[in-house]
């Protein structure tokens, strides 16, 4: 079985591609190596697979946003299925480069639907985001909820990504399944969340900066569960009842939302960091900002019924293993 994994250098697509290849699988990894945060932490990304796993690797630096540059990439691999993780991250940053937006989370999302549609692939796991709820205030967030009134371009870019993956599965029956993610965390992690920024302040002695005065909760969710999810749907495609096109049946596509499923308040966050790092922070305390989300809560009764989904580390146990890694990464 050979899975091209996009976004292969980002936080989750590496974890995700080390499970996979720990169980013999092989890997094409695909990653634009872009700038968003810096660039030597997917270099390293990339040269512990390939240290780890060696010949079942093929990483291939690679824009999907350019469908040539995509197809030539791609040309003469056999692909059995897909886990489509690469995207333009951040809620923050769409408010400064919409564009970026544009081209990596919708042309390229479709470039992805195209290949796998013409590539016949077995199945489709997609990368959607809680953020797809907007200000939704109804607690937890279900699957079943409207996700029509988006606060980013972010979150609407993830919230088009499903549409057309239901389209694609309704036309041409291209299994997929899209995952909204909640909060991840963990070793390897993006140095613009949370979870980076607060560590690399308090370890420093530096003030971390709290948005809406510290009233916000996170459904904090550690790496190694959100791969098991990630694998246990990718082993599970949706099925689908041979319906013709116009046939009026149920499409195989199905969207979970993954994540701990126990929302936890930001400063319970700062106190265990302060724990794990031996050190007091220095809090500034600021309004909310635009694009936000006061709290994020993950409903997983579909995932947990339909895939036997069920996290298993709570922030008490993966903050200090993150800490842990950081200071070993940096040498903090």
């Amino acid at each position: 079985m050979t899975v091209l994994v996009t976004g292969v250098a980002g936080f989750i697509g590496m974890h995700v591609a080390d499970v996979l290849m720990a169980a013999g699988r092989a890997v094409i990894g695909l990653d634009n190596m872009n700038d968003y945060y810096t660039v030597r932490l997917k270099q390293d990304r990339i040269a512990q697979l390939q240290a780890i796993h060696g010949g079942l690797f093929s990483f291939i630096a690679c824009d999907f946003a350019d469908n040539a540059a995509l197809l030539a990439a791609v040309e003469g691999h056999a692909i059995e299925s897909i886990i489509h993780l690469g995207a333009q991250a951040g809620v923050r940053y769409s408010l400064e480069n919409p564009h970026a937006y544009v081209q990596s989370n919708l042309v390229g999302h479709v470039n992805m639907l195209e290949l796998a549609r013409h590539r016949q692939v077995r199945h489709m796991v997609y990368a959607s985001s809680s953020s797809v709820y907007g200000g939704n205030d109804s607690l937890p967030f279900r699957v079943e909820d409207r996700a029509d009134h988006p606060v980013s371009l972010y979150a609407a870019t993830k919230k088009a990504d499903e549409l057309m993956s239901e389209t694609y599965a309704h036309l041409y029956r291209t299994p997929q399944t899209g995952l909204r993610f909640f909060t991840v965390y963990g070793p390897w992690g993006r140095p613009d969340m949370a979870m980076w920024i607060f560590t690399k302040k308090i370890l420093a002695g530096d003030p971390i900066p709290v948005f809406n005065h510290g009233k916000m909760q996170r459904d904090f969710t550690y790496i190694d569960d959100i791969v098991a999810g990630v694998i246990a749907a990718h082993d599970n495609p949706p099925p689908d009842d041979g319906a013709g096109k116009a046939g009026g049946s149920r499409s195989p596509h199905r969207v979970y939302n993954i994540g701990n499923h126990k929302p936890e308040e930001l400063m319970r966050l700062i106190a265990l960091l302060e724990e794990a790092c031996g050190k007091e922070a220095i809090v500034d305390l600021l309004p909310m900002q635009p694009g936000d989300v006061h709290a994020t809560y993950a409903d997983i009764s579909a995932i947990s019924a339909d895939l036997g989904f069920q996290p298993t580390t709570p922030i008490e146990a993966g903050v200090p293993k993150f800490v842990s890694w950081y200071r070993g990464y940096t040498d903090s």
